[in-house]
């Protein structure tokens, strides 16, 4: 992502965090790892730059950090047990309110892209904003990880996994597609335009993910 940004938080926070629950993340189903998480923390701290937003950097940090912590026990409730990692975690809630504490379980709840309901705070949209993707080539590398470990048990081949990943990933960015954003920057309107571009000629999009496939 380029030159690393200064994350400007209250370090034992940060420290509690870093030691105690990103940790967590080496297990985590393909694509939902510690690098995403970092990304995720990234952006969120880039969105809030640049669309000038007055939010509690504590709290930004702690949402992108926890948002996807469940995500191998169940990818289809994630959000919901992920909040629930967080309510269930003393250590992380001495630093908030009661009321930051509801803030951060609404925002974690949020962030998922098919959510059918706008997110409630400021918090939840730049969360889910920053868990888009901005790298067409990253997208379909973790797209095609978390094909593989989610079709596992059926052995499937390198095409079906990628028949899987296009399904998806269609769904997702394609015209009309159900990911949310509402901040969407250069970044992410270059990704999407990307994205739509190689998802309208799918001979393109098989090849290309299938020579990133070769390294993972």
């Amino acid at each position: 992502m380029g030159d690393k940004m200064t994350i400007n938080v209250n370090q034992k926070l940060k420290d509690y965090i870093d030691n105690q629950i990103l940790i967590n993340y080496g297990d985590n189903i393909g694509g939902h790892g510690i690098d995403h998480i970092r990304q995720v923390i990234e952006r969120s701290f880039e969105l809030v730059e640049e669309f000038k937003l007055d939010v509690n950097l504590d709290i930004v940090y702690t949402i992108a950090a926890f948002h996807d912590i469940s995500y191998k026990d169940d990818p289809d409730r994630h959000e919901e047990l992920s909040a629930e990692y967080f309510m269930n975690d003393e250590g992380i809630k001495k630093f908030f309110s009661e009321e930051e504490i509801n803030i951060i379980y609404e925002a974690i709840i949020d962030h998922r892209a098919s959510l059918e309901y706008e997110a409630r705070s400021v918090y939840g949209k730049i969360v889910s904003s920053a868990d888009r993707e901005i790298s067409v080539d990253n997208m379909l590398k973790r797209s095609f990880l978390f094909q593989r470990d989610k079709h596992a048990n059926e052995n499937p081949t390198t095409n079906e996994i990628i028949e899987y990943s296009y399904k998806k990933l269609s769904s997702k960015y394609g015209k009309g597609g159900y990911a949310k954003m509402y901040y969407p920057d250069k970044k992410y309107l270059d990704f999407l335009s990307n994205m739509q571009s190689l998802i309208e000629d799918k001979n393109k999009f098989i090849e290309r993910e299938k020579e990133l496939a070769k390294n993972l």
